[in-house]
């Protein structure tokens, strides 16, 4: 299964990006208004400048109240893990788990084309084994 078929098949079309001079404070809004776990960081919403996760929030604002008005630029990770559309999800899960991510943006040409999450990667594997446990039963039960 390629990457462009685990974004085709996601529920939540496109890609939440956030400034990186908004709040911290703004960060929260977006995450909760959109229900999801990490937003990209990008000057103009094309290119990836940085990503952001409620997990660097938390981090961050134990025992520091200030950070919720620091810029997001603050606590984003600045060196992003990118797959592209055509690359194969089992490759992507080897990723994620390599480097402790859940969220990976997706770029095709330079340009941001969307995120893919442990969720969708989960949910997709999911789904190619119920196929797979089909097809399978389908073929017991002809003979």
């Amino acid at each position: 299964m390629r990457i462009s078929e685990v974004l085709a098949g996601k529920s939540i079309p496109g890609v939440v990006t956030i400034q990186p001079d908004a709040t911290v404070r703004d960060l929260l809004t977006l995450l909760a208004e959109h229900n999801i776990g990490a937003v990209i960081v990008s000057e103009e919403g094309s290119r990836v400048d940085g990503i952001v996760s409620e997990r660097d929030v938390v981090r961050k604002l134990n025992g520091n109240d200030a950070i919720l008005d620091a810029p997001v630029s603050d606590i984003m990770t600045a060196v992003v893990q990118t797959c592209e559309p055509g690359h194969d999800v089992d490759e992507l899960m080897a990723q994620m788990t390599e480097h402790r991510i859940r969220h990976v943006p997706v770029i095709d040409g330079g340009e941001l084309v969307g995120v893919v999450s442990i969720g969708d990667v989960v949910k997709s594997r999911i789904t190619q084994l119920e196929f797979e446990r089909d097809q399978l039963n389908s073929y017991v039960h002809q003979t």
